[in-house]
């Protein structure tokens, strides 16, 4: 039990606790893409390292961050901010890298204090706790020092060798969930190339323009026209029209019911969803949402409940997160809600979204943050193909998106086994066994 592990002082086994820096001429020096990753706050995540958002850096502003270099099992840990205490092992595909001032870098001896034992002792429930509190407990500004971190007692088993099997069964669900997550942006890739090879840039339609082979089976290739003609969005194939995205889809919008009136809440059942339960969507599936509401909240809520396969779209703060509801939804103020109308894909209306992003948004106006109302996007034009196009495009997707569906379905069985193991694990209440016997049945 927890009781007969020992105390390991951070300070006392780690090689390396520190932080970094900008560097010398702030965001101005970050390129696009380059030798050394510059890792910061909104790339540590508590689940996993994040790419979004990362910076990159040349030689000359890497070398003057030498001594943050990021090496392979190391531990990050945001130390400043509102992502304090988010802590994670740095995935190795982005080294060599530095970190900035808002991340700290710890290495402990791996002989002494397992690196991923250490990273999941960070994230548990009654560490984050204390990071938090540590943190607030400064000043107006949520951090944590070096010191503080040197002075962090982790309760291990002394064993190493206990240490690397308590980590390993949490990392075997942790890497499972990786693995869906790539086999996910696989499908994803694949399917936005197919909607842009179709739809965007007509390759079909050009191939047989020009006397090419399309590389489709004959029966699919002969769905496409052999001519391209003009209209107001430039050359379209022969046949297809240009509607507004109105008429493919019913466009609606939500609400939030008074927060003060506990009758819409409490106890709720209907699935209410906000741009924030989009925002930490790895792939365009919502599965869940973070409130409910009862029938009377959902009664003040004009389009109601929203069936399976209603595409969402946030309208605001930021325009552009996108999700395929695969639970009956209510929606707040923040969306652009499509229902897709008879004969038009909602797989379409999800990869028209996202390549129209830019169309969108210039629509959208505001004065504190860009918002495009229902009325100004439902005009926007949208070309629709002929419906056996439209629907050979759905029957080869589909099987993608199911699939996507259904690995994150496991993802989330596997994250909610994951959380509910982990401290009990971390702590020593459940024993290795138990735990591999969990673990065996899960995968």
């Amino acid at each position: 039990m927890a009781g007969e592990w020992a105390s390991i002082v951070l300070g006392k086994v780690c090689t390396k606790i520190g932080s970094g820096a900008t560097p010398r001429g702030g965001s101005d020096v970050y390129l696009p893409s380059g030798p050394y990753a510059l890792i910061r706050s909104q790339n540590v995540y508590n689940d996993c390292f994040h790419h979004d958002g990362l910076a990159y850096i040349g030689d000359q502003h890497a070398a003057e961050l030498a001594n943050v270099e990021v090496l392979e099992g190391d531990i990050l840990l945001n130390i400043t901010g509102d992502s304090v205490a988010r802590a994670c092992q740095v995935d190795t595909s982005v080294l060599p890298a530095r970190v900035n001032q808002h991340v700290a870098i710890i290495r402990p001896d791996p002989e002494q204090l397992d690196p991923r034992f250490l990273r999941y002792y960070l994230v548990s429930p009654e560490m984050q706790a204390k990071l938090l509190s540590w943190a607030g407990s400064g000043g107006t500004r949520n951090a944590l020092t070096k010191g503080m971190i040197e002075a962090f007692a982790v309760p291990a088993p002394e064993d190493i060798n206990e240490q690397r099997a308590i980590a390993h069964i949490l990392g075997t669900l942790d890497d499972k969930i990786e693995l869906n997550r790539r086999m996910s942006e696989t499908l994803e890739a694949m399917a936005r190339a197919l909607f842009k090879s179709w739809f965007v840039d007509f390759d079909p339609v050009r191939a047989r323009a020009e006397g090419r082979d399309p590389g489709l089976p004959q029966p699919l290739a002969d769905l496409f026209p052999a001519r391209l003609v003009d209209s107001e969005l430039g050359e379209i194939p022969e046949g297809w029209e240009v509607k507004p995205i109105g008429e493919l889809a019913e466009v609606v919008g939500g609400s939030t019911p008074k927060t003060e009136r506990a009758e819409y809440w409490e106890g709720g059942t209907h699935n209410w969803v906000t741009p924030k339960d989009l925002s930490t969507l790895s792939m365009p599936v919502l599965l869940d949402t973070e409130r409910r509401i009862t029938d009377a909240g959902l009664s003040q809520i004009s389009s109601g409940l929203l069936p399976v396969g209603t595409v969402l779209l946030s309208s605001r703060a930021p325009i552009g997160y996108l999700a395929i509801a695969e639970v009956p939804v209510a929606v707040n103020q923040g969306f652009i809600a499509m229902k897709p109308r008879p004969g038009t894909s909602n797989l379409f209306l999800l990869r028209w979204a996202s390549g129209a992003h830019d169309e969108i948004v210039s629509h959208a106006n505001g004065s504190t943050f860009l918002e495009i109302s229902k009325s100004s996007f439902r005009p926007i034009r949208a070309v629709e193909p002929a419906a056996p196009v439209m629907d050979a495009f759905d029957r080869l997707s589909r099987p993608m998106h199911r699939k996507v569906v259904e690995h994150e379905r496991e993802s989330q069985t596997l994250a909610a086994l994951r959380d509910a193991l982990l401290p009990k694990l971390i702590s020593g209440e459940l024993r290795l066994r138990a735990g591999k016997e969990l673990l065996h049945d899960a995968v």
